[in-house]
C-alpha cells in the first residue's frame, strides 16, 4: 500500500492510476452499450422484454451465494471508486500543470492540442453531471415521469419520448465519446505501450471505437423519437 501511495504522489503515478481507472470505466461503457442494444429485440410471448430480463439477471447474478443485488452493488462500488480516482487524478494533474506553467508562458492550445484534448476537462464535467441525472432518471426513478420498478424497457421508452431528455442524452454521449477518444489514444503512452505500429493505429483505433459507441448509444433515443421503439403492448 505504501508503494502505491508513493507512486500516486508523482505525476507519472497519477497518470497511471487515471489510465487504469479509465480502462475500468471504458469496459463498463462497452458493456452498457451492448446491454442497451437489447432494446431493439422483440418482447417475448408473455410480454416480457429482453431488456427487462437482462436487468433482472444483473440483479440476481450470484444469488443465493450472495444476497440478491449483492454482486451488482459490489460492481457499482468498484465503478464509483474508479470514477473518484479518475476525477481526483485529473484535477490534481490539471492543478500541477497550471502551477508549473504560468499564464505568461502559455501558448495557444490550438497549436498543440486537438479539439478532443482541449474539451477534455469540460467534457468530463458534462459527463459527470449526466451520470448523476441518468441514475436519478433510469435507476432510482426520482426524475422519471412514470417510473415502474423492473420495467426497464418501458421506462427507457417513456424517458426518451421527451425530446429535451433525448437531446441532453445525445449531447452527453457526444461529450463522453470525445473524452474516450482522447483517453483511448493517450492511454498507450501513459502505460508505456509504444512502437511504430501502435503509434500509427492508436488514433484511428480510438476514433473508430468512439464512433461505434456514439452510434450504439444514440441509436436508442433516436429510435424512440422515430417511434421505432414503442411501449410493450402498444
Amino acid at each position: 500500500m505504501r508503494r502505491v501511495l508513493t507512486l500516486y504522489r508523482s505525476s507519472v503515478g497519477k497518470k497511471i492510476m487515471m489510465a487504469i481507472s479509465g480502462l475500468i470505466l471504458f469496459g463498463f461503457i462497452v458493456a452498457h452499450m451492448v446491454g442497451n442494444l437489447k432494446a431493439f429485440q422483440s418482447a417475448d410471448g408473455d410480454g416480457t422484454h429482453p431488456l427487462d430480463t437482462y436487468a433482472e439477471f444483473l440483479r440476481e447474478v450470484g444469488y443465493p451465494l450472495v444476497p440478491e443485488g449483492g454482486l451488482l452493488w459490489a460492481f457499482r462500488l468498484v465503478l464509483l471508486a474508479a470514477v473518484g480516482i479518475h476525477i481526483l487524478a485529473a484535477i490534481q494533474l490539471w492543478s500541477t500543470a497550471r502551477t508549473a506553467r504560468p499564464s505568461r508562458y502559455r501558448k495557444e492550445d490550438s497549436q498543440v492540442f486537438s479539439y478532443a484534448s482541449r474539451t477534455m476537462r469540460w467534457g468530463g464535467v458534462i459527463v459527470a453531471a449526466f451520470v448523476v441525472y441518468h441514475i436519478l432518471h433510469f435507476t432510482t426513478g426520482h426524475v422519471h415521469p412514470d417510473f415502474e420498478y423492473g420495467r426497464v424497457y418501458d421506462n427507457l421508452v417513456v424517458g426518451f419520448q421527451n425530446p429535451l431528455v433525448a437531446g441532453f442524452y445525445i449531447v452527453a454521449v457526444g461529450a463522453l465519446c470525445l473524452h474516450l477518444y482522447h483517453g483511448l489514444w493517450s492511454v498507450f503512452t501513459t502505460l508505456g505501450v509504444q512502437n511504430r505500429k501502435i503509434d500509427r493505429i492508436r488514433r484511428p483505433l480510438a476514433a473508430g471505437i468512439s464512433v461505434i459507441l456514439f452510434v450504439g448509444f444514440v441509436s436508442v433515443p433516436l429510435a424512440v423519437l422515430a417511434r421505432i421503439l414503442t411501449l410493450t403492448g402498444s
